[in-house]
């Protein structure tokens, strides 16, 4: 009877020595871990001019795509603002259009100077050479002697004027730095009223929202936050001693506690450089007498390859990795 209880009890014991051997190569070659949560992009969605909410066209929870128009700022000040600004613009351009006229003026001027200069200069040569023969009097002489310094005199004069009159005026179309300035300035106000209108930026859910019409907002203040619907995700924090077998590209299996008895297939992206406890405010004080060592966890992210809308942030999953797909 007991030789049969033995040979009965070894395959058992085999058996289940065997089980336990393969479970233990399994669970080192395919590391699991429920410490996962799943994430998507979050986009905080803010103001970017100041004023009363006009209109709200959206409400919590609420599906939208990239475009959609979710709500509007009082649009009516920003209106005004670019009627001034171009008035300005023009106002710029009025002024450099009279400034080149005054140039041109300035040029006309010179060149009858030049002309005037030129005849002075030839008259004052021929009466000294009259001079110098006797055939004309010294006072003569003297008198075109004045009317060529009294010309050169005016001709300097055009010739600075000239100048003025293009340093006044500054450059030339849109180089000009008036119109330059008051272009910018229209730039702004028209980029001013275009952000009255707030748009997704891209295809997602709406979440924290509760905004309505004549509330106010300010610059740069976040309004609510968007739920982008690509791009799924699971954090998952995987044992110290589990990261030197895992690797990106590793293929992985993904339940979800808000889906049971349905897996996603993933693909691991990438290990976190520290362990989470390295990124907390404040760290772990390892240097006292009581110290004890506990096994320290590294996020390890997940890419959802089949995700599905019911998938939401920070929800709780398990993940496992198959390592010995390389």
């Amino acid at each position: 009877m007991k030789l049969r209880h033995v040979l009965i009890g070894i395959p058992v014991i085999a058996a289940l020595g065997g089980g336990g051997w393969w479970y233990n190569s399994y669970s080192s070659a395919h590391p699991s871990t429920s410490d996962a949560y799943l994430g998507r992009h979050l986009v905080n969605i803010a103001a970017q001019v100041s004023g009363p909410i006009q209109s709200v066209l959206v409400h919590n929870n609420q599906v939208v795509k990239r475009g959609d128009l979710l709500l509007t700022i009082d649009p009516e000040p920003f209106t005004l603002a670019v009627h001034k600004a171009e008035a300005q613009l023009q106002q710029a351009k009025d002024s450099l259009e009279a400034a080149n006229a005054r140039v041109d003026a300035a040029q006309a001027q010179l060149a009858s100077a030049e002309a005037n200069a030129d005849q002075a200069e030839r008259h004052a040569k021929r009466i000294a050479d009259l001079v110098a023969k006797g055939s004309a009097s010294k006072d003569v002489g003297d008198s075109a002697e004045q009317s060529r310094l009294d010309a050169q005199g005016a001709l300097t004069s055009a010739r600075a004027e000239l100048s003025a009159a293009k340093a006044a005026r500054g450059a030339l179309g849109d180089d000009n730095a008036a119109v330059r300035s008051a272009q910018v300035a229209l730039n702004q106000a028209r980029l001013d009223l275009q952000h009255t209108r707030i748009s997704a930026p891209a295809d997602g859910i709406v979440g924290d929202f509760d905004l309505r019409p004549g509330s106010y907002v300010d610059t740069g203040s976040a309004l609510f936050a968007l739920v982008e619907s690509h791009d799924v995700w699971v954090d998952a924090n995987f044992k110290e001693t589990d990261l030197p077998r895992i690797r990106p590209g590793q293929p992985a299996t993904i339940s979800v506690d808000l889906l049971p008895g349905k897996d996603f297939k993933g693909e691991v992206e990438g290990l976190s450089p520290a362990s989470g406890s390295a990124f907390s405010l404040l760290p772990a004080e390892n240097a006292t007498g009581n110290w004890v060592k506990v096994t320290q966890r590294f996020a390890v992210r997940v890419r959802v390859l089949d995700p599905v809308p019911a998938l939401r942030v920070g929800a709780s999953a398990e993940v496992r990795i198959d390592t010995t797909a390389d």
